[in-house]
């Protein structure tokens, strides 16, 4: 396998895990990596339902970076363990955020978007009363207005998450159907000097690819792109790792030769 570090990782310190933190190292151990990211969520001012109690993605800093020094020191011959996160961007948290960063010296940051309007792709409310394709394009405007509000982050997260959970997924879906908000997203992160992730998350839930769409990977490193994470977004042990091989023929087919990782927020190029 020719990528060794998992750079999107969660444990029992996010909200949606009930993972312990020495489940997922031990997997990555046994599947050969060399270097894993702990992102655990962070999602300030997420909706409160019966699911999702207040609080629910508020994560316990202090508590989860204890545990990770703790596992650092034991498996320190054996795997590169990082302090990171995952940052739910808002348009009206950029305050709130810039103190959180500021607060803890973290490896690296993903900043993703989970929430629309007060509303979370993952329930089928956010579709509700209107097209597939409405419902898509106000997400895709959502990260470009994240990004032009804040940017003390690393990499861009899942940039196609709504997709996951459309009606019907990306049976339609195509970097083309929704190039003018793509490019201008893109843009923009190269603008800001970002990345992207490659994330294999979505090919567990029923998609033919990994997110984003090999289209917005193609146009990204066209756009000359280099800066690209990958992650499998586990919340259990057994998926850390998952789909990585497919994910380096997608990065080759698309024209990468290196993936990134992080150490205190400087990127390392690794070759493919």
């Amino acid at each position: 396998m020719s990528i060794t570090a998992d750079y999107h990782l969660h444990s029992s310190y996010s909200g949606d895990s009930s993972e312990p933190m020495e489940n997922i190292i031990q997997a990555a151990i046994a599947k050969g990596l060399t270097h894993i990211c702990f992102t655990e969520h962070m999602d300030m001012d997420y909706p409160v339902t019966e699911e999702t109690p207040k609080d629910y993605f508020l994560l316990n800093t202090d508590s989860y970076l204890y545990d990770l020094a703790l596992c650092k020191e034991k498996y320190a011959d054996k795997l590169k363990i990082l302090f990171g996160v995952e940052l739910g961007l808002q348009p009206h948290l950029q305050k709130e955020l810039a103190l959180y960063v500021r607060q803890h010296e973290f490896d690296f940051i993903i900043g993703s978007a989970h929430i629309v309007n007060g509303k979370d792709p993952y329930y089928p409310d956010y579709f509700a009363d209107r097209s597939e394709e409405e419902a898509y394009r106000e997400y895709f405007q959502t990260i470009i207005d994240n990004i032009k509000k804040f940017q003390n982050f690393d990499v861009c997260g899942h940039l196609d998450y709504v997709v996951r959970y459309g009606l019907n997924k990306d049976k339609d879906y195509s970097y083309e159907k929704y190039k003018d908000l793509f490019d201008k997203m893109l843009e923009l992160i190269l603008e800001k000097e970002k990345g992207i992730e490659l994330n294999t998350g979505s090919l567990r839930k029923g998609l033919k690819e990994a997110s984003p769409h090999t289209g917005v990977l193609k146009r990204y490193r066209e756009l000359g792109g280099e800066i690209i994470t990958i992650g499998s977004d586990a919340h259990t042990a057994k998926d850390v790792a998952a789909d990585f091989d497919r994910a380096a023929e997608i990065l080759t087919d698309c024209g990468f030769k290196y993936y990134c990782i992080y150490e205190k927020r400087v990127a390392e190029y690794k070759k493919l």
